[in-house]
């Protein structure tokens, strides 16, 4: 009788032991599918922001090329300007300085150009072009406006 107690104790707690494994397997595997659909959600969200990241430095991007093509527009009517008055220098200057204006077309060209070419590629690259093209930008048109003072001193 003391040997069919303990083997009926032994097989209980052996029952007890698989049926608790099998309960923490289905635990786990409701554990790993919450964690999947937050992963899924965290993911879904991530992707939200790059895309909103992504149309709003080229909103970004299509109103500073807008602005700076409307200045270079503005600088080729100046450099147009320059070019009237220098028709009606005396022939001594008049090479020197016209000269002096096919330097200013050429960077007004590469302007244009730099920013034809231009492709949004992140936001570093983005500020650092940003900021050599608005150096260049006002420097052609400090260049234009003190045209002639520069060559009278």
């Amino acid at each position: 009788m003391k040997e069919k107690i303990i083997i009926i104790a032994v097989s209980a707690f052996i029952a007890v032991t698989i049926l608790s494994g099998c309960n923490s397997s289905s635990k786990k595997v409701e554990d790993a599918r919450e964690n999947v659909q937050t992963s899924q959600e965290n993911v879904s969200d991530a992707k939200r922001d790059l895309n909103q990241a992504i149309q709003d430095s080229t909103v970004e991007f299509q109103k500073y090329r807008k602005e700076s093509e409307e200045r270079i527009n503005n600088y080729e009517k100046q450099i147009a300007e320059l070019k009237e008055k220098i028709a009606n220098e005396k022939n001594d200057g008049k090479t020197k300085y016209q000269k002096l204006v096919a330097d200013l077309e050429q960077k007004t060209a590469d302007l244009k150009q730099n920013l034809k070419e231009y492709k949004v590629e992140g936001k570093d690259r983005w500020e650092s072009f940003k900021t050599k093209f608005n150096s260049d930008m006002d420097n052609l048109g400090k260049s234009i406006s003190n045209f002639f003072t520069k060559e009278k001193k």
